[in-house]
């Protein structure tokens, strides 16, 4: 037969919207008939994945008057497309959650403790993704500190999930020059060190810890519960260095939870700290031997969380950021799954706390 035209009326500027705009034209249908799969198609399930589809879409053109800014600290923010995936997971949450989420676009370089304040003031959450090298590690670490001490949300990827652990032992531990090894090999207190598995490779090429591990989470947790109860999921890594395991235990006896951890090595994949009891405070930079430090939500991942965050399947620990962001803005926000009443704490030997939101 010869050329098929199929008009696309009613498309926006969204390309999400081509696909229901060319069924509309009969595009499937045709296609069907060409290849003869009419009998073949089960048309429940395809028309609750349209209807599936068609909210997502919905959800992006529709107004939304909640407005967030969530800061991203990166050391190449000049060149967005380097973080093109977390720019897509925030929007995948940010429509699920009917909400308007900015970037706030931040170089780690123009960040230290003295204007980490004022340069946080307008937004909602922050998160510091990946990276290597040194330029901007200590903004980075800066960032992580005024979050952890004002109770800003706050997500940690990769090198995130380092920096965390780094300005934990400076500031709570009072480990004071605690560094990455891959940033100061003579630093007194090396709680980042590379893999054991790196130590023998002088290459960086082709030498990282890469794709899809398994991560065991620790019931009772904040990243037990974000993943609904799962005690295993698996994530994509791309990393070479690790929390030295010899100061895990003294981490982690500060007050720093590691929620994810290798099901059969001990390298810590996931952090977080203790969420507040409803009512209570957060904040603070005592040791184990003052108050306990909580968190509305300060969480932190070795791997990348962003990678495998879909339109109609947001990734959690993004989804608990935003709702996070959201519930710190106005809290009378009706969340959904997404307000916490579930163990938030556990002691040394395993046993839940109480709970708070997230």
């Amino acid at each position: 037969s010869g050329e098929q035209h199929f008009p696309g009326n009613g498309v926006n500027s969204s390309v999400r919207s081509w696909p229901d705009a060319l069924r509309r034209g009969g595009i499937d249908r045709e296609i069907l008939g060409i290849l003869n799969l009419h009998d073949r198609v089960d048309t429940v399930a395809e028309d609750a994945a349209r209807e599936s589809w068609q909210s997502f879409t919905n959800s992006l053109t529709a107004p939304k008057p909640l407005r967030l800014r969530v800061g991203l600290i990166g050391k190449y923010a000049a060149l967005r497309d380097a973080y093109a995936s977390i720019e897509k997971s925030v929007e995948h949450c940010s429509a699920m959650l009917g909400c308007e989420t900015e970037l706030a676009w931040i170089e780690a370089d123009d960040v230290d403790d003295a204007n980490a304040a004022a340069r946080f003031a307008d937004v909602d959450a922050v998160i510091v993704p990946g990276g290597f090298g040194l330029r901007g590690v200590e903004g980075k670490v800066a960032s992580v500190r005024h979050c952890r001490e004002s109770g800003l949300p706050y997500l940690g990827i990769c090198l995130g999930f380092q920096a965390a652990v780094i300005e934990f032992a400076r500031n709570v531990m009072g480990l004071e020059g605690a560094n990455s090894s891959e940033f100061d090999p003579n630093c007194p207190y090396p709680v980042i060190g590379q893999l054991p598995e790196q130590k023998r490779i002088e290459q960086l090429g082709g030498s990282m810890r890469l794709g899809g591990q398994d991560v065991a989470l620790s019931p009772g947790t904040l990243a037990h519960w974000l993943y609904e109860g799962r005690t295993s999921i698996r994530q994509r890594f791309r990393h070479r260095y690790e929390v030295e395991p010899e100061f895990v235990e003294r981490i982690e006896k500060a007050g720093m939870i590691f929620s994810g951890r290798h099901p059969a090595h001990p390298i810590m994949q996931m952090l977080e700290l203790p969420q507040p009891v409803a009512g209570a405070g957060s904040g603070g930079s005592e040791g184990s031997a003052g108050p306990k430090i909580t968190h509305p939500y300060f969480v932190g991942a070795q791997f990348h969380p962003e990678l495998v965050s879909r339109p109609l399947r947001p990734e959690p620990l993004l989804m608990g950021l935003i709702a996070a962001a959201i519930r710190r803005k106005k809290p009378d926000t009706d969340l959904g799954r997404w307000v916490r009443t579930a163990p938030t704490t556990r002691s040394r030997n395993g046993a839940s706390g109480v709970a708070s939101v997230c």
